[in-house]
């Protein structure tokens, strides 16, 4: 019975959610659009031309933005977009579609064989580790595809690059904090509205490759 009534609740305020609604008007795949749409109204983060990397893109709003984004007119898209999650997702237009895991080496080869020696622009990532109620455990997981997501952005980023992770305060997060700041020069957190107030998700955001971490001239 608990379960019904807990079901029941989580149903009702997904089908009242302003976003959900939105969401639906205006033909996103999830209420999750809001959040890059809101983070890039504020940092300017996406534009025509770029190579842009989206990591745990299913269902694919977040490549929906893109696309939308990196436009200049209707049926005038500029740049490229390679998407990766270990969940099918249905295509959208003009995204290049990787099915893996991104922990995998050889799942990671093959984005690397896809971008075929080009730098990012910007890396997004929305991936989270499937929750287990054991929050040392699930803030671990977190922790690990952050540090893949750096690790990946540090070999793969032009010098000016950014990146975009998103994380869950609490444990391991300070840390997560702590290796941004030791990878770019510029970091900030962002809550969007769009983020349920209830949730511990937020979003950091590097920007410019610290020295160290740039490789090269050739960028």
């Amino acid at each position: 019975m608990g379960k019904k009534k807990f079901n029941k609740a989580w149903l009702d305020r997904h089908m009242n959610d302003p976003y959900v609604k939105l969401a639906q008007q205006r033909g996103y795949r999830s209420r999750g659009a809001f959040k890059l749409l809101e983070i890039d109204e504020r940092d300017q983060l996406i534009r025509p031309g770029m190579l842009v990397v989206d990591l745990g893109s299913t269902p694919g709003a977040w490549c929906q933005v893109l696309r939308e984004r990196m436009s200049v007119g209707p049926g005038n898209f500029r740049g490229r977009i390679v998407a990766l999650d270990l969940l099918p997702m249905e295509p959208v237009a003009n995204v290049e579609f990787l099915l893996g895991d991104f922990r995998e080496a050889e799942v990671l080869e093959k984005l690397e064989q896809a971008l075929g020696g080009l730098y990012v622009d910007l890396v997004i990532s929305d991936m989270a580790p499937n929750l287990s109620g054991v929050a040392a455990a699930d803030a671990a997981r977190m922790s690990d595809l952050i540090q893949l997501a750096l690790e990946f952005s540090r070999a793969h980023l032009k010098a000016d690059g950014a990146l975009l992770a998103k994380c869950f305060h609490g444990s391991g997060y300070s840390q997560s904090v702590e290796l941004f700041k030791q990878t770019f020069v510029e970091v900030a957190a962002r809550k969007p509205k769009a983020s349920r107030d209830e949730s511990a998700e937020t979003y950091l955001l590097g920007r410019r490759l610290k020295p160290m971490s740039a490789p090269a001239e050739s960028r």
